[in-house]
């Protein structure tokens, strides 16, 4: 199979404008996010709505393509970028621009995900560590079936632990927080941008509510692995930090 990495990339950030060419340890954040995809799939694309990032990640030799400025998600965006690169790959993986951490075994286990040809979409959980981090509405949870199917996501703390304290509830069951990384068969990624936002969706603010509602399946491969995303100009502070204590 071959496995593309398309990385959506906008320039007007309410919270952090200009984030993908803000400097991380002397590159660009979307130089770091590109790196990091490169090196493990077929092919890596970022799929940007300004001329500024298209020529800063074309200036380190990478590819970029331009789309439309009207995109509502980074989904519709990298559908519009598949079209135009007229790409052949079986899988095409979604990494966000913000991510300039994510790791080769966190590509590597979503990859691995559609060794099984029943498999439409991946994604990736990762266990919470602490209750403060599981109340976060920011943190979108991850309830799975037996099989390591999506059967929810929500930004509340799901499921809820009857006749338990609350500091207990995480010693008897494992929440999974959503890493917001998604990789789709080719011909599903086409059919899921055509529909129209459904109610679970708007009400929690999560696209992949969308799919779900309208029948598609979501596997949920499992990471240890914490990444460092980029939101805000305090995020870039962070992952400064992290990356210093990586080099020591």
């Amino acid at each position: 199979m071959r496995f593309i990495g398309i990385i959506p990339a906008r320039f007007a950030s309410t919270r952090f404008p200009g984030k993908p060419l803000a400097m991380l340890g002397g590159k660009t954040v979307i130089q770091r996010v590109y790196e990091q995809v490169s090196a493990v799939l077929d092919d890596a694309y970022v799929a940007t709505d300004d001329e500024r990032i298209l020529q800063a990640v074309e200036s380190f030799g990478g590819k970029a393509v331009m789309t439309s400025p009207d995109h509502k998600s980074g989904t519709d965006r990298i559908e519009e970028a598949a079209c135009t690169i007229k790409t052949d790959a079986d899988v095409i993986i979604n990494v966000q621009g913000d991510e300039p951490f994510i790791q080769r075994s966190q590509l590597e286990t979503v990859k691995g995900l559609f060794d099984d040809p029943q498999v439409q979409i991946g994604t990736l959980g990762k266990p919470f560590e602490s209750m403060e981090a599981v109340e976060n509405p920011n943190s979108p949870k991850i309830v799975c079936d037996l099989r390591g199917y999506a059967m929810y996501f929500s930004r509340s703390v799901i499921p809820y632990i009857r006749g338990k304290a609350r500091q207990e509830w995480l010693s008897s069951f494992t929440y999974l927080k959503h890493i917001g990384l998604y990789a789709y068969r080719r011909d599903v990624l086409a059919e899921i941008t055509r529909l129209p936002q459904s109610p679970l969706e708007l009400a929690e603010s999560l696209e992949q509510l969308r799919w779900l509602q309208n029948g598609y399946r979501i596997k949920v491969g499992l990471t240890d692995v914490e990444t460092v995303g980029i939101d805000t100009p305090e995020d870039l502070e962070r992952a400064e930090a992290f990356l210093r204590d990586r080099r020591i």
